[in-house]
């Protein structure tokens, strides 16, 4: 297990050459100061506005996409995950257009990559800490890639772009990647670890040096994880807004989208099912050569 020392740029005017190869090869890439600390000040305060417009309204789901509650250090109920949270604040919106978001796309190329604000959960909001009653502590080894399946689609690729709120060195915990793994096979994106419940260290596995306001990108195809903190309470706070950048046809959502059914599941629960989650009904569900839904799959779960 290492620290990202190679994978460290500011973003200029515009995405380097060298900048799209290191991201073609190893599937992340990690920009210093994205925001100052200023802007992100602004942003907590904004995202605090939007929870406890939620909370107060009894909202449970934000266009099919279920909240996730917690407790907070103070003993107080708060939301750990909010989807679509730049609906509820003009100036999380404003910052989607931010055009070097726009930029990243280029990533995807060829494909024709664009920010989905209405788009599968919209911006994310994760707030992870360490407490005995919290919801969000670590999230298991995953990629992004299965949700396509479950809403019907063949695996996509899309950029998962992660703008972080809160100082996190690597010792802390945080996000860890297999990087480079974006470009496996099939079997092996869908098959190289239990999706959610293992959570392991892997001894290939990086990690992040993070100050606030800097922003990492990773492939959606690739392995990663949330290592928990190896602090406590508030020291373990760690909250990240998530951006989506994707590809293929527009499927926006809205107040009556169902819920997919990999939200169902309680995810961050997983973890006391690590030795006997099994994933014969994946195998036996998944049609692979067609990359599609299948009725039959029930384990599969997604972020």
């Amino acid at each position: 297990m290492s620290n990202i020392t190679n994978f460290i740029f500011q973003f200029g005017q515009s995405l380097t050459e060298e900048q799209k190869n290191i991201f073609n090869k190893y599937g992340v890439i990690q920009f210093k100061n994205f925001v100052d600390k200023e802007t992100v000040k602004d942003f907590i305060t904004e995202i605090q506005n939007v929870e406890e417009q939620l909370i107060s309204s009894g909202t449970q789901k934000v266009n099919g996409i279920p909240l996730k509650f917690g407790v907070n250090t103070d003993g107080r109920k708060f939301i750990q995950r909010i989807a679509f949270t730049s609906q509820y604040s003009k100036t999380l919106s404003n910052f989607l257009k931010d055009k070097r978001l726009a930029q990243l796309a280029e990533l995807l190329y060829p494909y024709e990559g664009r920010i989905g604000e209405n788009e599968k959960d919209g911006l994310v909001l994760n707030h992870y800490v360490n407490t005995p009653d919290s919801e969000y502590k670590q999230l298991g080894w995953h990629t992004d890639s299965p949700r396509d399946i479950f809403l019907g689609s063949r695996i996509m690729p899309m950029l998962n772009v992660g703008l972080h709120l809160d100082d996190y060195p690597f010792e802390k915990g945080g996000l860890r990647v297999l990087a480079g793994t974006h470009n496996q096979g099939l079997f092996k994106l869908l098959f190289r670890k239990k999706y959610f419940v293992d959570n392991d260290p892997d001894p290939k596995e990086i990690g992040f040096d993070i100050e606030a306001g800097d922003l990492t990108v990773h492939d959606g195809r690739l392995w990663h994880r949330v290592q928990r903190s190896s602090f406590f309470g508030d020291e373990s706070r760690r909250r990240v807004m998530y951006i989506p950048i994707i590809t293929g046809a527009y499927k926006p959502r809205h107040a009556n989208s169902p819920t997919p059914f990999y939200h169902k599941l309680a995810l961050p629960k997983l973890e006391q099912y690590r030795e006997t989650f099994r994933w014969s009904n994946l195998k036996k569900g998944l049609n692979l050569s067609r990359i599609a839904a299948d009725n039959d799959v029930r384990n599969t779960v997604n972020q």
